[in-house]
C-alpha cells in the first residue's frame, strides 16, 4: 500500500556472465519487459493536468500507458520474437479508470494492445471481492483479447458460493495457476503468486483463501521444470523486497529465491520497491520497478541448456522524453469521457475540470516519517469540515490512516489540480452505489473507549507505517516511556476555530463521542478487543448508545429524504473542501492555504 519512488535515471541491475562450454548450442536471447503495481495509472502524473504524451520535453510528468506502449513497440521492433512483456500484479485500483472496469473491462484489453503477454494478480485485484473480480475478468474477455492471466495459490470454498464465478474462470482456462508461452524457441513457464503480506492486505478476497506462497512456488516451479520440461521458470511474485535497518536486502522474494531454487527469474511486486543495485539471490535475478508505471523494467537474458548464462537489467524511466503511442492515448481519452458521463456528471463535474491550485507540494512521507505528512491534515480537515457543514450530527473526531494515502499533490508547471488528480489521493474502495470509494461511517464511543482506541493506534505503526493514524477534531499527547496501554497522557477535542477542551476518560463520564472514518477503518476499530487480547474493550454504538450490529449500519446518509443510503466518499469531501478555499491570486481558482505547507500532527510526544 505504498507509493513508488520517482525514477530519474536509468538504473543498471548488473551483468552476470558465465562462460559457455565448447560444443554447446548457441545461447538464445530473451528480453523480459516488466512492470508491477500499475494501479490503473493510465495517464502520466503529477499533476495529470500537465501530462502531454503527444509531445516531448515539455512537462515533468512520469508514467502513462501511451509512453509505455511506445517503449514496448520499440523493443519489439529491435528484437523481433525475443521479447516477453509481463506485469506482477496490482494493475487495478488507483484512479477513476478502475471504477468502470466491471462494466467496461477496459484495462486488460488495453494492456494486450500495448503488447503485454502475461499478467499476474495482486491483492488490489480483490478489493471489490471475488464476484466483482470475476465480473471484471469476464467483461474484459468479452471486450477484446486480454493477456494471459495467472495466480497459483488461490483456494476456493466448498461451502460459500461467493467465489464460484472466479473458480469458473479457472475451469474455463481464462485464469490459470501458470501459463506456458514460447519466445525465440524457449519454452517459458510463467506463474503468479500472492505473498504473505499481500494475502493479509486482501481481506475482501474471502471466501477465497490462499495456500502458502513459498510451498506453492516450490511445487509449481519443480513441476514446470521436471514435467513440462520448461526452459525458464518465471515467477510473477506479488510479495516484494525491502531493506533492513543495515541497508541489506530482505523480504519475501529474497526468501522465495532461497527456498525455491527451480525458479529462474523473480519479477517482484507489492512493496513498490525500486531495485537500484544488483540483486541476485541464490543465482536468481530479482527485479522490481517501483510502482505506477514510472519505470519499465528490461531484463536481458542469454539461455543455454535451460540455464541463464548472462543477465543484464535496466529500469527505463517513463518520462516526457518518450512520445506516447497515439492509438493507445486515443482509447484512454475515450474512457475519460465515459468516466465524466457515468461517475462525475451527477456531481456536475468532468474528468479534467480544475478544482484548485497549489504553489507547494503536499506529500505523504513514507517509512518512519508519517508525522511529517502535510497532505494528511488536508484530508482529515476536509472530511471534518464537510460533515460539520452538511450533516446534522456532524463529526467530533475524524480518523484517516497513512496507508490509504495513494498519491501526493505536486504543483507541476501551473499548480493546477484536476478532479482526476485529487481522486488519486483517496481512491480506494467501493460501497453499494455507482460511485468509487469507501463510504464514510459514524460510530460513537465513550471517553474511556476512545482512550483505549488511541492506545492501540499508537502501537499500530510498529507493525507497518501504513497503520499510522491522522486525526481531525482531536489533539493528544503521548509519553513513549510509559507502560503498555498507558502511553496516551492527554486528549482534547475541538478545532482551531473554536478551541479545544480536555476529554475526561474516567468511567464516570458517559458522554459519547462520534468517530468518523471510512468503513474499512471502522471495521479495524471494531476488533480492537480481539487485537488487544481483551485488554482494551470497545463497543461501537449509535448516537443513542445502542450497540451497532455492523459498520454498514453506521453509514452516513447524505440525503435521508431519498430512499436508500446516499453514500459520502472521502474524495468527494476533499473536492468540496478545496472548492471552499480562497482564491489568493485572483485567477478564479481556489488556492490550497499556506497553513498546509508544513505538517501539523495532532498526536505529539510530551
Amino acid at each position: 500500500m505504498k507509493t513508488g519512488r520517482y525514477i530519474t535515471t536509468v538504473l543498471i541491475f548488473g551483468l552476470i556472465t558465465i562462460a559457455a562450454v565448447p560444443g554447446q548450442e548457441k545461447p538464445k536471447k530473451l528480453i523480459i519487459l516488466h512492470t508491477n503495481d500499475l494501479h490503473s495509472r493510465l495517464n502520466g502524473f503529477s499533476p495529470e493536468t500537465d501530462y502531454s504524451p503527444e509531445s516531448i520535453n515539455d512537462d515533468k510528468t512520469l508514467g502513462g500507458f501511451a509512453r509505455i506502449a511506445a517503449l514496448i513497440d520499440e523493443e519489439k521492433k529491435n528484437n523481433d520474437g525475443h521479447v516477453l512483456v509481463v506485469d506482477a500484479g496490482d494493475f487495478l485500483m488507483g484512479t477513476f479508470f478502475h471504477a468502470l472496469e466491471e462494466g467496461t473491462g477496459f484495462q486488460l484489453p488495453l494492456m494486450h494492445k500495448m503488447g503485454y503477454d502475461v499478467v499476474g494478480l495482486g491483492n488490489h485485484e480483490f478489493d471489490f471481492g471475488p464476484r466483482s473480480l470475476a465480473s471484471i475478468l469476464n467483461r474484459s474477455v468479452q471486450t477484446g483479447p486480454v493477456p494471459l492471466l495467472t495466480l497459483s495459490n488461490m483456494l476456493f470454498s466448498e461451502k460459500d458460493n461467493a467465489d464460484d464465478d472466479l473458480k469458473a474462470l479457472i475451469d474455463k482456462g481464462i485464469l490459470k495457476p501458470y501459463q506456458i508461452i514460447e519466445k525465440n524457441g524457449l519454452r517459458l513457464g510463467v506463474f503468479g503468486i500472492l505473498g504473505y503480506v499481500a494475502i493479509h492486505d486482501a481481506p475482501l478476497s474471502r471466501p477465497v483463501e490462499f495456500a502458502d506462497p513459498v510451498k506453492t512456488a516450490r511445487k509449481i516451479s519443480r513441476y514446470l521444470k521436471e514435467t513440462e520440461k520448461i526452459d525458464l521458470v518465471i515467477c510473477l511474485s506479488h510479495s516484494g523486497v525491502t531493506k533492513d535497518k543495515n541497508g541489506n536486502w530482505t523480504g519475501e522474494d529474497v526468501t522465495l529465491a532461497q527456498k525455491a531454487p527451480d525458479i529462474d527469474v523473480i519479477i517482484s511486486g507489492h512493496t513498490h520497491t525500486l531495485i537500484d543495485k544488483p540483486l541476485v539471490v541464490n543465482g536468481i535475478p530479482i527485479v522490481q520497478t517501483g510502482a505506477n508505471g514510472t519505470g519499465l523494467g528490461r531484463l536481458e537474458l542469454e539461455v543455454s541448456q535451460r540455464k541463464i548464462i548472462r543477465s543484464e537489467s535496466t529500469v527505463i524511466p517513463v518520462t516526457d522524453a518518450i512520445e506516447g503511442k497515439a492509438e493507445i492515448q486515443q482509447l484512454i481519452v475515450s474512457q475519460e469521457q465515459m468516466i465524466s458521463q457515468d461517475i462525475l456528471s451527477p456531481l456536475k463535474m468532468s474528468y479534467a475540470d480544475v478544482v484548485t491550485e497549489t504553489s507547494f507540494p503536499l506529500l505523504y512521507q513514507e517509512g518512519n516519517k508519517s508525522e511529517t505528512s502535510n497532505i494528511a491534515p488536508l484530508i482529515t480537515d476536509a472530511i471534518y469540515a464537510y460533515l460539520n457543514t452538511h450533516d446534522s450530527q456532524g463529526a467530533d473526531i475524524v480518523l484517516f490512516p497513512a496507508g490509504m494515502i495513494r498519491d501526493n499533490i505536486e504543483p507541476g508547471k501551473t499548480g493546477k489540480q484536476s478532479v482526476a488528480d485529487l481522486f488519486r489521493v483517496v481512491c480506494l474502495g467501493s460501497g453499494n452505489d455507482e460511485q468509487p470509494g469507501y463510504p464514510l461511517a459514524r460510530v460513537y464511543v465513550t471517553g474511556k473507549e476512545l482512550k483505549g482506541i488511541l492506545e492501540i493506534l499508537y502501537l499500530a505503526p510498529s507493525k507497518s507505517p501504513d497503520n499510522y493514524m491522522y486525526y481531525a477534531g482531536l489533539r493528544a499527547t503521548y509519553n513513549s516511556g510509559k507502560g503498555l496501554f498507558k502511553k496516551i497522557t492527554s486528549i482534547e477535542t475541538g478545532n482551531d476555530q473554536k478551541g479545544f477542551l480536555p476529554l475526561d476518560w474516567s468511567k464516570q463520564n458517559d458522554k459519547l463521542y462520534s468517530l468518523t472514518a471510512n468503513t474499512y477503518i471502522l471495521e479495524f476499530v471494531g476488533i480492537i478487543k480481539k487485537l488487544s487480547k481483551g485488554l482494551v474493550k470497545v463497543t461501537l454504538k449509535d448516537e443513542s448508545g445502542n450497540p451497532i450490529r455492523s459498520v454498514a449500519d453506521a453509514w452516513i446518509d447524505a440525503d435521508p429524504a431519498v430512499p436508500g443510503t446516499q453514500e459520502i466518499k472521502e474524495w468527494m469531501t476533499l473536492l468540496w473542501y478545496l472548492q471552499q478555499q480562497p482564491d489568493i491570486n485572483g485567477n478564479g481558482i481556489p488556492d490550497i492555504p499556506e497553513t498546509y505547507r508544513t505538517a501539523s500532527p495532532r498526536l505529539q510526544g510530551e
